[in-house]
């Protein structure tokens, strides 16, 4: 068995073992860790800055589920159930909600790789116009214009 082999398994291992330890102990909810992933039912905003009265009537039924002893993903389903998915403000994880959180990462890759191609190309870029210049970036003049060049700067006294 290869070592990242060995490494997979261990980590299968590991999860399986983590997982019912995890869900053992469900974390009591607190309002301040709710308050931001819910909306205002009325005015459409995080509940942490509504300020409507119908904000303040959300907050205390939070703080009645709390009270209850239900823990956040409890909450926030029943809070689901009764007003529907939009009062959360996160989209859902799941479904084409999904597409919410893969668009922007795809989105970045993208960009990330097209940019990782273009630059190398951008920068291998040289003038070429049949061998002019001497290597330094700068075109090499005909007789015709260096001597244009030099009339130039006599007439203006340089």
């Amino acid at each position: 068995m290869s070592a990242l082999g060995r490494l997979l398994a261990l980590l299968a291992v590991a999860a399986l073992v983590a997982a019912p330890a995890a869900g053992a102990a469900a974390p009591r909810a607190s309002f301040n860790d709710l308050e931001d992933e819910v909306m205002c039912d009325v005015c459409n905003v995080p509940l942490n800055i509504a300020e409507a009265p119908r904000a303040e009537q959300q907050r205390r039924e939070i703080r009645q589920l709390i009270a209850k002893g239900m823990t956040k993903d409890e909450i926030k389903a029943e809070l689901v159930r009764r007003y529907g998915p939009a009062i959360l403000a996160t989209p859902e994880d799941h479904g084409f909600s999904l597409a919410a959180y893969l668009v922007p990462i795809a989105v970045v890759l993208a960009l990330l790789a097209g940019l990782a191609v273009m630059l190398p190309r951008w920068r291998r870029r040289r003038p070429t116009a049949g061998g002019e210049g001497d290597g330094d970036g700068e075109p090499e003049l005909n007789a015709a214009d260096a001597r244009r060049l030099d009339e130039d700067l006599a007439r203006f006294g340089a």
